[in-house]
């Protein structure tokens, strides 16, 4: 394990062009212990599409077959992800795409 920093004439150095003095180190350990007031956070990833979890599938597809899944997303105004979930769930027999 590092030791840590320790200051150079009061200053841990830069950033963004703000220089980082024990006051300003302070006042981020205070703005963080509030729960950082003001500040709004969103869950990290993508949002989800459905109500239940969903997992990523990778599949094989040869350049013709990939050519035709994009024609025809083109086609129907979808995304590539759009378009195969549609194939999948009418090959299923679902209704939900």
């Amino acid at each position: 394990m590092s030791k840590p920093a320790k200051p150079v004439n009061g200053s841990y150095g830069e950033i963004d062009g703000v220089e980082i003095t024990e006051e300003v180190v302070a006042r981020l350990v205070e703005n963080a212990e509030a729960g950082f007031p003001g500040a709004t956070f969103r869950s990290p990833g993508r949002p989800s599409r459905t109500n239940e979890p969903s997992h990523a599938v990778t599949v094989r597809l040869s350049e013709s077959e990939l050519a035709a899944v994009m024609a025809r997303a083109e086609r129907e105004h979808r995304t590539r992800s759009e378009a195969i979930r549609a194939a999948l769930a009418e090959w299923a027999g679902d209704d939900a795409a």
